[in-house]
C-alpha cells in the first residue's frame, strides 16, 4: 500500500505580544486536531464575511450569555456581520436579564445545589443567578407584554423586536436598532415563554409560531449565497439549516462550534458533512466543525477573523 502525504506538520511557535490572528495562523501551520480546524474555520468565516452576496446566519445555542459570550454576538450584530439570528429562548432570557441591570455571578460547580435552592440561587455549572433577577425580569416582561393590543396577533420575531426596543444594551437591543430579525422557534421553552403564558391568562393576544417562516424563507430565496455560524446545535441549528431545503441550493459556508459527539445520532453533534446528504449544504460548500468549549472557540474565531478584515 502506497501512502500519500500532504504538507508536513510544522511546530507551532508562540511569543509574547502575539495577536489572536497570529496565534490562529500558528495553529494552522501545525494543522492538527481542533487547532487546525479552528484555523480552517477562520478561513471560512473570513470568506463568508467578505462575500457581499452571502446571507449571513448566526445560530446561538447553549448557555452562552450566562457564560459571557452575549457581548460578542451583540457586537457582531452592530458591525453588520449577522443578517439573521436564531437563538434559544434561554439565551435571550439571560440577555434581557443582563440588559435590565441584573448580573450573572461567578460561583462553583462544587457546591450543594439543595443549599443553593434554599438560598434562592440558580446554578449554571459554575455561574450563579439569584432569584431576584427573575423578579425584575418578570416585572419588565409583563410591562412589555401589557403594550400588546388586545385581540392582536404578533410573530415571534416582532415580539422579540418589541422587547429589544425597550432595552438599551445586549443582543435584542442591538438587533432592534439594526433591524436584524431574531428568530426563536422554541420560545415557549424559556422564561420569556413562561412569562407570556402568565400574561395570556388575563389577555387575548396570539403569538404566531409560523409567521416568521415566510420572511425568513423569502430571504433565502432571494440570496445568491448563504453562510452560517452555528454555536452549539439543537433547534437553532436545525431551524437555520432547514431553511435552505426549500431553495435550489444549500448553504455555501458553514462553521459549527460544538462539544457534542456525532456518533450518538443527535443533531447537536452531527457533522456538517452529514448535512450535505440532506441538501442543507451544497456539495461544494466550505464547512468545518470545531470541537471544544464555545467559550474558548467563539472568541478566538471572531477575534482572528475580524483582525483579518482590518488588514
Amino acid at each position: 500500500m502506497t501512502s500519500r502525504y500532504a504538507d508536513a506538520v510544522e511546530q507551532a511557535r508562540v511569543r509574547p505580544g502575539m495577536t489572536v490572528g497570529e496565534l490562529v495562523d500558528e495553529l494552522g501551520r501545525a494543522g492538527a486536531y481542533n487547532g487546525g480546524s479552528l484555523w480552517q474555520a477562520v478561513n471560512i468565516y473570513e470568506r463568508m464575511l467578505r462575500d457581499d452576496k452571502a446571507l449571513k446566519f448566526f445560530g446561538l445555542s447553549g448557555a452562552m450569555v450566562p457564560g459571557g459570550m452575549g457581548g460578542i454576538v451583540a457586537d457582531l450584530i452592530r458591525q453588520r456581520h449577522i443578517d439573521l439570528l436564531v437563538s434559544t429562548g434561554a439565551n435571550l432570557t439571560h440577555d434581557v436579564i443582563e440588559a435590565i441591570g441584573c448580573h450573572h455571578f461567578h460561583g462553583s460547580a462544587q457546591v450543594s445545589d439543595t443549599e443553593l435552592c434554599e438560598e434562592g440561587v440558580n446554578r449554571i455549572y459554575d455561574i450563579f443567578l439569584p432569584n431576584e433577577a427573575f423578579i425584575r425580569f418578570e416585572e419588565f416582561m409583563q410591562d412589555v407584554y401589557s403594550t400588546l393590543p388586545e385581540g392582536s396577533t404578533i410573530s415571534i420575531a416582532d415580539l422579540l423586536n418589541l422587547i429589544g426596543s425597550r432595552l438599551k444594551s445586549g443582543i435584542l437591543a442591538e438587533a432592534a436598532k439594526a433591524g436584524v430579525p431574531v428568530y426563536c422557534p422554541a420560545i415557549q421553552d424559556s422564561m420569556i415563554g413562561l412569562q407570556y403564558w402568565l400574561f395570556s391568562q388575563t389577555h387575548n393576544v396570539t403569538v404566531s409560531a409560523f409567521s416568521d417562516m415566510s420572511g425568513m424563507l423569502e430571504r433565502c430565496f432571494e440570496a445568491e449565497r448563504a453562510g452560517a455560524i452555528l454555536v452549539g446545535g439543537g433547534v437553532p441549528k436545525n431551524y437555520i439549516l432547514q431553511s435552505k431545503l426549500m431553495t435550489e441550493s444549500g448553504f455555501d459556508y458553514a462553521v459549527q462550534l460544538t462539544g457534542d459527539r456525532p456518533d450518538l445520532g443527535g443533531l447537536s453533534g452531527a457533522t456538517l458533512d452529514e448535512a450535505r446528504s440532506w441538501g442543507k449544504l451544497t456539495g461544494e460548500a466550505t464547512a468545518v466543525t470545531v470541537y471544544g468549549d464555545a467559550t474558548i472557540t467563539l472568541p478566538l474565531l471572531v477575534a482572528a477573523t475580524l483582525e483579518r478584515l482590518e488588514r
